[in-house]
């Protein structure tokens, strides 16, 4: 095992040094890691394959040998990042950018009109009301006071129709597992009932008497983090009456799912249900609740597609689908036969991709064009109203209120505009600013370019880089690639408050739209999903080249990052490329691809990735990739693994194993040290303490690599 590396010492000239500023003398770090002990003696066999897994201890987070070795690491990587002189700088900065109000679009329930506020660098928002004619807003409800360093977070707030009562869920350092609370919501009074265990779940309210909400048994002792949670159901709680007695409507043991979720329609006549065993494709089903004990029909009864009921009247369901439309399309089905053989298409597919919501009497279509948004009205017969004029090539999102209201809002961002909402009139299409933050960044200093480049197999590639204008492209720009590449989710321009210190500082951000995304639709999904996985990776590396070979970056100028599956994409990537950059950036990731599907709900990943047990074919791939089975003894970029002690959906043991197998053999002189954040979980729910302290980090670590002395 190596213990011990040197930062090579060069002194920075990077122009975006102040004149006459001091510079950095970038002196050596010595790091010496925590020894990680390696039990030779755990193997698996696959298909007549053995493979070692000498640090399944880590799997055990409540285990002492895990807790001293997290301890240890948390360390080590603490005292590295302290001796980075500019870190303080940095996360100053980062307090000023962030230092600014921000809200959410407003929502009516009963009399009162409630929304989100954040003020300055408050951890968590606030909740608010206002009652027509009311001077100044009041407090609905403080996540601020539900813990001591707002490591407590609000995680759903739902409204009963006349708005008289509210549920809403509590997420205590970032978990998946909720506690929900009732109110009163005239009195703001918390009433009896206060369910615990509550996770992935939605509320849906049962006219005043009780609502719907999923959730999994919980895991045994000693193992809530890990434990899997396989067969999710489907609950009614009825007011006044305990937990315990909550009546199991669908799942569990008789109609096993893995996911589940109930909704109510607006009209308060139909549950709908949503069954599915994988991140892609489901079933529904529905129940009459104008009717006791009606049956539950069936809408779709198979996973082959995704599909979703946005309203009902007393004629059709209005549905969203992709059945016989990758890109997506909308239907109508008989309320009396809803079975997809009578379904009527009401708007065809159109070559973009779709996303659907309803907004007063219309229906709103929001399509993906190279993953910019565009975004059409219609009626309810399917008849085109008007293009709705966004403010630029960017992201809209909202478009959404209940039928009698007469305005809807919207978000608008991109990568160069901070989230603007705006006000618009339903009827004549007109929108105005409701709310601007007042970021401390000049949008017209920067601009976006969508590129098209050619991945390995000369699949075209969207990539939009952002960078401050006048730039020189001359190889020297500090750059950060970012992507995602999976589950279907299309990652459109958004603005992130923390790539500022980048932009400002003369670097360049670059977003690139893998394969496996949802982007061009379920064809573009699947071109990236199971055996087709490898796609993904080249598509990113591809991009990376790209870069390089435009001269925005340079390797050794070059920092990539991904979350969550996105960090499955860089440490795929730096296992297969070790030099392709000179930063990575792993977070929260998917390494350990044989024995992801064993904890949490990770079973439910498979139908994207497969899994070991499945097929030879499948394992022999999934172990040609797995970044935790394929690091080897060479020199790899300096790398900051980043996970949390709370992570309940991609369990920290995956970057904990990495982390140790990287440092046991890598080579090179460059870092590898792991961040370990507590009381948090896989990225929801964070105070802004937390989210800052966390970015600190990662500038500080990406800029001290590049050998730049950042403004």
């Amino acid at each position: 095992m190596k213990y011990t590396f040197l930062l090579i010492v060069t002194v920075s000239a990077f122009a975006s040094c102040k004149p006459g500023a001091e510079k950095i003398d970038f002196k050596p770090i010595s790091v010496k890691y925590p020894v990680a002990q390696k039990d030779t003696t755990v193997k698996d066999v696959y298909f007549g394959t053995t493979v070692a897994d000498p640090y399944r201890w880590m799997e055990n987070d409540t285990a002492a040998n895990t807790k001293a070795w997290v301890k240890a690491e948390n360390a080590v990587t603490q005292d590295y990042l302290a001796q980075i002189p500019f870190r303080d700088k940095i996360r100053k900065r980062l307090e000023e950018l962030w230092n600014y109000d921000s809200y959410s679009a407003p929502f009516k329930e009963g009399a009162y009109v409630y929304f989100y506020k954040k003020a300055g660098l408050q951890n968590q928002a606030i909740v608010y009301r206002q009652k027509d004619g009311d001077k100044e807003p009041e407090v609905f409800l403080d996540p601020n006071t539900f813990s001591e360093k707002g490591t407590t977070s609000l995680a759903g707030l739902h409204f009963t129709k006349d708005g008289s009562l509210a549920a809403y869920q509590v997420s205590e350092g970032g978990s998946d597992w909720h506690k929900l609370i009732i109110l009163d919501a005239v009195t703001k009074k918390q009433m009896g009932d206060t369910l615990q265990d509550v996770k992935f779940s939605g509320i849906a309210w049962k006219l005043n008497e009780g609502f719907y909400y999923s959730s999994y048994d919980k895991p045994k002792e000693g193992s809530q983090l890990a434990g899997k949670t396989d067969q999710h159901k489907l609950f009614y709680h009825k007011l006044g009456q305990p937990q315990s007695q909550d009546k199991l409507v669908f799942g569990g043991s008789t109609t096993p799912r893995r996911y589940l979720g109930g909704e109510v329609t607006e009209n308060g006549k139909w549950l709908l249900i949503y069954a599915a065993n994988s991140t892609y494709g489901g079933e529904i089903y529905a129940q009459d609740l104008t009717k006791p004990d009606a049956p539950i029909i069936t809408i779709v009864d198979n996973m082959n597609n995704q599909s979703n009921v946005m309203d009902v009247d007393d004629q059709y369901f209005y549905i969203q689908t992709d059945k016989d439309a990758p890109k997506g399309k909308v239907v109508i089905a008989p309320v009396s036969n809803p079975n997809p053989a009578n379904w009527k298409t009401l708007i065809p597919e159109q070559p973009e991709v779709l996303s659907a919501s309803m907004a007063g009497e219309y229906l709103f279509c929001s399509y993906l064009k190279d993953a910019i948004t565009q975004v059409v009205q219609y009626d309810m017969k399917g008849k085109k109203i008007r293009d709705v004029a966004l403010p630029g090539l960017g992201s809209a999102n909202g478009f959404s209120a209940k039928k009698e209201e007469k305005e809807t809002y919207y978000q608008f961002a991109s990568y160069t505009t901070p989230y603007t909402i705006y006000k618009m009139d339903i009827a004549s299409g007109k929108a105005e600013v409701y709310k601007k933050p007042e970021v401390k960044f000049i949008s017209d200093n920067y601009e976006s370019k969508q590129v098209f480049y050619p991945s390995k197999d000369g699949t075209k590639i969207p990539m939009i880089i952002t960078y401050k204008k006048g730039i020189k492209l001359d190889g020297s720009n500090p750059t950060l690639l970012y992507a995602y590449g999976g589950f279907s989710i299309s990652i459109t321009p958004y603005f992130s408050t923390s790539n500022i210190l980048l932009l400002e500082n003369g670097g360049v951000f670059a977003v690139a739209n893998l394969r496996g995304g949802g982007e061009y639709g379920e064809d573009w999904h699947l071109a990236g999903v199971k055996t087709k996985k490898q796609n993904v990776f080249d598509d990113f590396s591809s991009a990376a080249k790209y870069l390089v070979d435009n001269q925005y970056t340079s390797t050794a100028k070059l920092a990539i990052q991904g979350e969550s599956n996105g960090g499955l994409l860089i440490g795929a990537t730096i296992t297969q490329h070790p030099g392709i950059c000179k930063v990575a950036f792993p977070f929260v990731g998917v390494m350990d691809m044989l024995r992801y599907h064993k904890f949490t709900a990770g079973a439910g990943w498979a139908y994207d990735y497969g899994t070991s047990e499945e097929s030879k074919e499948m394992f022999d791939y999934l172990k040609s990739y797995s970044p935790v089975h394929n690091i080897k003894d060479t020199a790899y970029p300096a790398t900051l693994i980043m996970t949390a002690d709370h992570d309940d959906r991609v369990v920290p043991a995956h970057s904990f194993k990495f982390a140790a197998t990287m440092q046991e053999k890598d080579k090179g002189h460059n870092p590898v040290l792991i961040r370990i954040e507590t009381k948090a979980g896989h990225g929801s729910g964070r105070s802004t303490q937390q989210v800052i302290g966390a970015e600190t980090d990662k500038w500080s670590f990406m800029f001290y690599n590049m050998q730049i002395q950042p403004q």
